[in-house]
């Protein structure tokens, strides 16, 4: 049997800078929302909706303890991401390659080929 979907995908969950920042706040230790809040200058319903996308999308698991519910990031899910941008990491590379040599390069006719770099003075009127 195979497990049901999840409601948010990891790449939507981590769209949002916020999440982000729980995922991180996350990766040390488990909290509680109580003390998560405390990192925010959000609401507390308005950090529990975050951490309800997340834990949709599998990114955090939470566990009642006592009257309270901790949450611990569960980064499994990020190795969806992780293949995502490892492939598209060879672009990347090979960019970074050609800028290297070219910049390493000593052929004139290379830099002769891009025109001069002129300054702009912003304060001229």
């Amino acid at each position: 049997m195979s497990e049901p979907a999840s409601k948010h995908d990891v790449f939507q969950a981590i769209a949002d800078p916020t999440r982000r920042r729980l995922l991180h706040l996350l990766s040390d230790q488990e909290m509680s929302v109580t003390i998560i809040s405390g990192h925010f200058t959000m609401s507390r319903t308005a950090v529990s909706k975050h951490l309800r996308v997340l834990a949709e999308a599998g990114l955090v698991k939470d566990q009642k303890v006592g009257r309270e519910t901790r949450y611990r990031l569960d980064p499994e899910p990020l190795l969806e991401l992780k293949k995502w941008v490892s492939y598209y990491e060879r672009f990347w590379e090979n960019k970074l390659s050609s800028l290297k040599r070219f910049v390493e390069s000593d052929d004139s006719d290379v830099m002769d080929s891009f025109p001069p770099l002129t300054v702009v003075d912003r304060n001229e009127k």
